[in-house]
């Protein structure tokens, strides 16, 4: 009755909140405001760029102002006045600006590395192709740090990893601080034409009262940026600059770690030297060809530490720099909805697939060693990509990843393969129309695998994917419906098809699914997906987003994408309300509802959730977020691995987080959430506080501590059989996990950085109450298994399996290993980069990794003190140079 009721008065608000949507739509609906224009001339005689805007060059134009504020007080005077100058020649775009400062001795000047963003800024927006929906962003800090980003997506996406080569340099005077830019047509893509006109925006970041002010109004209650940029006038006779770049690189590196004994490839030491190159070329100004060959990775952050008991894949970002560089031109995300979900990181094409860890181990007798690669090495890949004057936006990515051998030790020596020849090709094209209102697309993904004489017939020999999208927009960007649909062929052998239906993705032997089966003869399998969605992202107030998303049974994008599961429909809506305005305490604030139903593919109603949040800025700085979530309904097809649908019991949740103004030199936030089942069929805690300090503008340290607790009841463990009944084995199970990031930032100079980081993980998981699922959708949650007694159920200590005698009569029925587990980790890097001359860099690198096992029983802190400090880490030191030559 309770729940009936809830869903009622649910949908009910929701229908509220909508028609509240359709009858304020026109409130505060603002129309587009008129383009500011500024005109620039060229000159004859190059400015020098040191920061004082005092050459002759500069009186080719008049001053550009009249700014208004953008945050927190929009279309309200700033309390700074802020001007600029832009020239250009046959080779560049010169950019003058003075920041007005009535107090210059108060200036913030916070350094950073690149991107970094902090202190007081101004930037430079221009829209060269003027298409309204992308950009190339430049940044000077008055401490002299560069920030660069290639902006899409009509403001939605910023890429950081744009590293373009242009000048900057800046000055503080009595009056307040100056900057100059120097930016090369090489670095920016246009069309050729005698006359051009440009979209150009200037935003400027008054840090200590956290004031962002622009030349070109855009009222924050409207859809897009690019869009709604002023316009740059004046720029004539300039000819398309073909990019020409080569940037070889050479790395010396020592590993040391743990001797082993007998091993001949553990000796405790290693030495490499290696070497290749990275380009960029020009085909036309708007086309580039990046490629690298032999590509190092060298320096790239580590990975965060992770663990997964429900048997679903882990998701890293990408962090190598050839592979982000433009990642928004191949991204294709299958669902790209407010409301969030599970299916979020769905996409048709993922980097961390190309260069990954070997998929397979060789096989080894008794007393053999092996040397398996730590990961697939890339012979080479490239970048195809730009955009045409007709408004196609083109990608092209290939890579080739070598055949991997692992190395054995034995009588004889031999090699086995443990990764295929492999090719990788993602081809991403998108047209606009409507004055980019409207776009259609499409992306092609294909995966090719060498696996003759190989042995590794479980992998697919080759897997195909490819999807069509659109958007249309309308009403001044505010209303918009958008949708793609994608398709997948997988083909290989029996083995590998066999292998691909009964994945945990899928399960085709689930026991009581009348949709699929297993069909061991297949050698290919296919499959559909999309999503279809109507939102409003404009207006005071109100927006909203419903949608549709599935992923057919069949769907299998992992050779060269990220799916986490199939066999899924799922109806989502988020609605939210904002007031991006100061009011009474705030800055700003707004709250979200979200609600999701789903069913799979046979029909059962999977899951049904609610969520509202809500998130606010107060005038001090401080922001408060809280979130509450109640699922009444949730069914698992996959909790039992191939056993029946389960029913999961409803669950609450409720989170909090609170942070302090990051201007401070000492900022924090803390953080917690609470989740909690029907019956105390599971619950659990997370805690987390995280501190920040800047003692002085150069350096800053921040700590991340957070702790976990998870106590299930139904805790999967392994499906075995009891005669000719299956046995579904799950237990209770005390899970703690604790993790800290340590980061450290050096700023000696905008070009000379150390910046260190480390992760201490340690998560120790206990099970006990061992019971077999009797009725798994059963309505009471104790009417769902049966508990094995002390009894039943004993554990051998020699072997570490546990016995089960079910029916008491002496015999053992079944046995299963002991699945009580402690993880222990340590990751590091202390990277010092030096940026000798613009584009060219050295690096001197230390990593550290350990990776071992505790006692799950002990104390989680002193487990994780013994076991990283008590053993011995693999270290790898190495310097890496480059040298980025301009043509």
């Amino acid at each position: 009755m309770f729940r009936t009721q809830l869903k009622t008065t649910l949908s009910l608000i929701f229908l509220c909140f909508v028609g509240t949507i359709f009858s304020q739509e026109n409130q505060g609906k603002h129309e587009p405001l008129p383009k500011k224009i500024y005109n620039t001339n060229r000159i004859t005689e190059a400015p020098k760029i040191d920061g004082l805007i005092d050459e002759a060059a500069w009186d080719a134009v008049e001053w550009g102002g009249d700014f208004t504020q953008w945050l927190p007080e929009e279309g309200a005077a700033p309390a700074q006045k802020t001007v600029f100058k832009i020239v250009y020649d046959d080779k560049y775009l010169y950019v003058a600006a003075r920041c007005y400062d009535t107090e210059p001795d108060k200036i913030v000047k916070r350094m950073s590395r690149r991107d970094g963003f902090e202190g007081d800024w101004i930037e430079i927006n221009i829209d060269s192709y003027h298409d309204l929906r992308t950009a190339f962003s430049f940044t000077i800090s008055v401490a002299g740090v560069k920030g660069d980003e290639a902006v899409s997506q009509n403001g939605n996406n910023w890429d950081g990893s744009w590293n373009p080569i242009w000048y900057a340099d800046t000055n503080v005077d009595e009056e307040g601080w100056t900057a100059e830019m120097k930016i090369p047509f090489t670095q920016l893509r246009f069309s050729e034409e005698e006359e051009m006109v440009w979209g150009l925006q200037m935003h400027r970041r008054n840090f200590r009262i956290e004031e962002r002010s622009l030349w070109q109004r855009v009222p924050r209650d409207i859809a897009g940026w690019v869009s709604n940029f002023g316009e740059l006038h004046g720029i004539k006779g300039i000819k398309p600059q073909k990019q020409l770049e080569i940037q070889p690189y050479v790395v010396a590196q020592t590993k040391t770690f743990e001797k082993q004994e007998g091993n001949p490839f553990a000796t405790g030491k290693d030495n490499d030297l290696n070497f290749g190159v990275d380009g960029k070329v020009g085909v036309t100004n708007n086309l580039t060809l990046d490629f690298t060959i032999n590509p190092d990775f060298g320096q790239v952050e580590a990975d965060p530490s992770q663990i997964a008991l429900d048997g679903f894949q882990l998701f890293f970002q990408e962090q190598r720099p050839f592979f982000v560089e433009n990642k928004n031109i191949f991204d294709y995300r299958v669902t790209q909805s407010q409301a969030g979900g599970p299916y979020g990181r769905d996409n048709l094409f993922y980097s961390r697939r190309i260069g990954r860890q070997p998929q397979s181990y060789p096989s080894l007798n008794p007393g053999e060693y092996a040397d398996v690669p730590d990961n697939t090495t890339i012979l080479g890949a490239a970048k195809f990509s730009g955009k045409t004057r007709s408004g196609w936006n083109i990608g092209i990515m290939e890579a080739v990843t070598q055949k991997e051998f692992a190395e054995i030790a034995g009588d004889p020596d031999r090699e086995e393969v443990v990764e295929p020849l492999t090719n990788y090709l993602v081809t991403r094209l998108q047209k606009e129309f409507n004055e980019a209102n409207t776009f259609i697309g499409g992306i092609f993904t294909a995966t090719n695998r060498d696996l003759d004489d190989t042995g590794i017939d479980f992998l697919h020999k080759s897997a195909y994917t490819a999807g069509v999208d659109f958007k249309h927009q309308w009403n001044n960007r505010t209303w918009y419906i958008a949708g793609n649909i994608v398709g997948s062929s997988v083909n290989g052998s029996e083995e590998a098809i066999l292998n691909t239906q009964t994945a945990h993705r899928r399960y085709y032997q689930r026991v009581d699914a009348e949709h699929v089966e297993v069909d061991p003869t297949r050698t290919n399998l296919t499959g559909t997906g999309g999503t279809f969605n109507f939102g409003k992202q404009g207006g005071e107030h109100w927006n909203f987003e419903t949608g549709f998303t599935w992923r057919s049974p069949g769907l299998e994008m992992n050779d060269l994408g990220f799916q986490r599961d199939a066999d899924n429909k799922t109806h989502y809506t988020w609605v939210g309300y904002r007031n991006q305005q100061p009011f009474s305490i705030f800055r700003q604030a707004r709250v979200n509802y979200n609600h999701w139903l789903s069913y799979n593919f046979d029909g059962d109603n999977t899951f049904l959730g609610f969520n509202l949040n809500a998130h606010a800025e107060f005038k001090n700085f401080w922001n408060l977020s809280t979130w509450f979530e109640y699922g009444p309904k949730d069914y698992s097809d996959n909790a039992l691995r191939g056993g029946p649908l389960l029913r999961l019991p409803d669950f609450n949740v409720f989170g909090l987080r609170v942070s302090t103004d990051r201007r401070k030199k000492v900022s924090f936030n803390a953080r917690a959430s609470f989740v909690s089942g029907e019956d105390n069929a599971f619950h659990r805690e997370s805690y987390g506080f995280g501190i920040r300090w800047v003692p002085i503008n150069a350096f800053n340290i921040s700590i991340d501590p957070y702790y976990n607790k998870n106590h299930q009841e139904l805790q999967y463990v392994t499906n075995t059989y009891n005669g000719n009944d299956a046995r579904y084995m799950n237990s209770s199970m005390d899970q703690e996990t604790f993790g800290m990031s340590i980061r450290l930032n050096y700023t000696i100079k905008p070009n000379l950085t150390i910046q260190y980081y480390g992760q201490p993980f340690i998560s120790n998981g206990v099970y006990d109450d061992f019971k077999y699922i009797t009725n798994a959708t059963a309505g009471e949650f104790k009417n769902r298994f049966n508990e094995l007694t002390g009894n039943q159920i004993t554990l051998d200590p020699n072997s570490g399996v546990y016995n089960v005698d079910e029916y008491l009569d002496g015999n053992v029925d079944y046995s299963f290993g002991n699945p009580n587990f402690s993880f222990i980790e340590f990751r590091s890097n202390l990277v010092a980069r030096w940026e000798y001359i613009p584009g060219s860099e050295i690096f001197l690198v230390w990593s550290q990794g350990l990776t071992t096992g505790g006692d799950p029983m002990g104390d989680i802190f002193d487990e994780l003190g013994d076991n990283v400090f008590g053993a011995k880490a693999e270290n790898i030191f190495l310097i890496k140079a480059t040298y980025r030559f301009i043509f």
